[in-house]
């Protein structure tokens, strides 16, 4: 993507949503949460970071959806992975050829994160590109902070998030949900912020990141900062590392999916052949095609040092940090969880959901897992729509009417 005025690249918002129906997607009124608008809050008060270093401000982007209730009860915040944003559901605009948001299928009336009844947030994490505060972002001399931008953890990701529930005057919220990246921040804050957190969601993720987590990030950075145009991280008058970006992507992408589902999705088919042309300079097969595609695509909105950045906070991740154990971490919350796995995700596997399983169990927490069986790897918790608005949406029912009647017995006392 070539750089825009004074070399400004814009990042445009994550297209997560689903592939259009004869040439559109499903526009507001048909069961969306319809035109949503960006926010943004700055804090002026310093933020210490795991690493030592301190934030002297930031800003975090934001989006909600419903309406806060009158005690502020309902408040549920949604995390999102590593290549998400803050736009989790709805549209920006009118357009009828805009995609929705990248949970957008979860989040709205009557869904899964029923905004009829909850008050949903999502924030763009620390460090992201989405108009939180990062590396693209300007330093206080005014230049972008490259690498400058001190190192992030999924704990500072939590803590940032936490002054963003202050600024909105929530204290406590009904529940933390995510998936993947989104998942590692909603037991984060289970762990830091106890007395703040009802429920977990820990949807297809870890709770600590393994050594096969580690490599395969490893190799996305590697091809990024081989990009000549990488420039050490100063990039931004351009041109910009787009190549190590895509190839990173592609990389990643390749993580999501599972084996099945692509051979179901490509096989061994051609791209625009009817015989293998024998060469190096075009894709030859479908599969090569489309991860081209998928990392083009992804160079459009998203900067390469936040790669970096975001990519490092999944390694660093271990919720025993800081605490010596997993399970002196977990005695810590007060949650009830929902651990949801994928029979397929090879990214982040059953077995590491069953280890958050039994280390919940062993200090007594109440918790409820689920192994789905489905074909899609790891993006399953975004393609397996019908089965996680059954599973997710009535596990809030449940908690919501089990809270709302534990509250009315403890006014009557």
């Amino acid at each position: 993507m070539n750089a825009g005025q004074n070399g400004t690249k814009a990042y445009v918002s994550a297209n997560h949503g689903p592939e259009p129906v004869d040439g559109a997607y499903a526009r507001p009124g048909q069961g969306t949460v319809g035109i949503v608008q960006r926010q943004v809050a700055h804090f002026d008060q310093p933020l210490t970071l795991r690493s030592g270093r301190v934030l002297e401000a930031f800003d975090i982007a934001y989006e909600t959806y419903g309406t806060l209730n009158d005690d502020a009860s309902n408040a549920i915040l949604i995390c999102h992975a590593l290549s998400g944003d803050a736009h989790v559901a709805g549209y920006y605009t009118d357009d009828p050829a805009e995609r929705p948001g990248w949970w957008d299928e979860a989040v709205g009336p009557g869904k899964m994160f029923d905004t009829d009844r909850y008050f949903v947030i999502c924030s763009n994490v620390l460090g992201g590109c989405q108009g939180s505060t990062g590396p693209a972002s300007p330093a206080p001399d005014g230049r972008p902070y490259g690498l400058r931008f001190p190192v992030v953890t999924i704990h500072d990701m939590v803590a940032a998030q936490a002054r963003l529930l202050d600024h909105l005057g929530i204290q406590r919220l009904f529940s933390v949900a995510g998936g993947s990246m989104g998942a590692m921040q909603a037991l984060q804050w289970a762990v830091d912020f106890p007395e703040r957190v009802h429920s977990v969601l820990f949807i297809a993720s870890t709770p600590v990141s393994s050594t096969q987590n580690i490599a395969f990030n490893e190799i996305g950075r590697q091809a990024i900062i081989a990009d000549p145009r990488w420039n050490g991280g100063d990039y931004y008058d351009g041109p910009y590392p787009d190549a190590g970006l895509a190839v990173a992507r592609m990389i990643g992408h390749i993580t999501y999916m599972s084996e099945h589902s692509l051979n179901q999705k490509f096989a061994r088919e051609l791209q625009g052949h009817d015989a293998l042309p024998y060469r190096l300079d075009v894709p030859e097969f479908r599969i090569e095609s489309y991860l081209r595609y998928q990392g083009e695509k992804f160079t459009q909105r998203f900067d390469a040092n936040s790669y970096l950045y975001i990519t490092k906070a999944l390694d660093y991740f271990d919720i025993a940090d800081g605490y010596g154990s997993i399970d002196a971490a977990l005695a810590r919350t007060q949650a009830r969880f929902l651990v949801v796995s994928f029979s397929s995700d090879w990214l982040y596997t059953a077995e590491q959901g069953l280890d958050l399983l039994t280390a919940l169990e062993r200090v007594k927490k109440p918790v409820e897992f689920h192994l789905l069986n489905a074909d899609f790897g790891h993006d399953s918790f975004l393609v397996e729509v019908e089965t996680m608005n059954a599973l997710i949406g009535g596990y809030l029912t449940r908690t919501w009417e089990t809270m709302s009647e534990e509250a009315a017995r403890s006014a009557e006392r």
